[in-house]
């Protein structure tokens, strides 16, 4: 490296939830949509991971542009947070590996799963906020 440049660091945030098949799909989207990937990304992933991405939260994402019809839910493992800046949990409670070096914080969030499109839109609304405020708060 040169003399008098800094390594960028890119943080990591990693967006968790039981099935990784709503809620955390739904946050890592909107994340990595705002913030720049030489600077901040975001996965998702469920501690009990789900076959698929519940179909009516494909179809609320894709109403505001974003598309996850090819996401796949993955397993949530100590090996998945090593690197990461920090941990954002959404109804998985104690069934959510931690790792000391990572921040953690907590989003109690309804699970959209099998609920009338309108109170998905409202979830999606509010995992948009959520994202949108942790990204501002954290200059990401």
């Amino acid at each position: 490296m040169a003399a008098g440049r800094k390594a960028i660091v890119v943080t990591t945030v990693v967006f968790a939830c039981v099935h990784n098949a709503g809620r955390s799909q739904m946050a890592a989207a909107f994340f990595n949509q705002r913030c720049d990937p030489a600077r901040a990304t975001a996965i998702s992933a469920g501690s009990e991971p789900g076959a698929r991405v519940h179909p009516e939260v494909v179809a609320a994402m894709a109403e505001v542009g974003i598309d996850l019809s090819a996401a796949r839910p993955q397993k949530l493992s100590s090996a998945l947070l090593e690197g990461a800046g920090w941990l954002i949990t959404m109804g998985c409670g104690d069934a959510c590996p931690t790792a000391p070096s990572v921040a953690r914080e907590d989003w109690p969030l309804p699970d959209p799963k099998g609920q009338p499109m309108d109170r998905v839109r409202e979830i999606r609304d509010e995992v948009g906020s959520r994202v949108a405020a942790f990204v501002a708060v954290n200059g990401l």
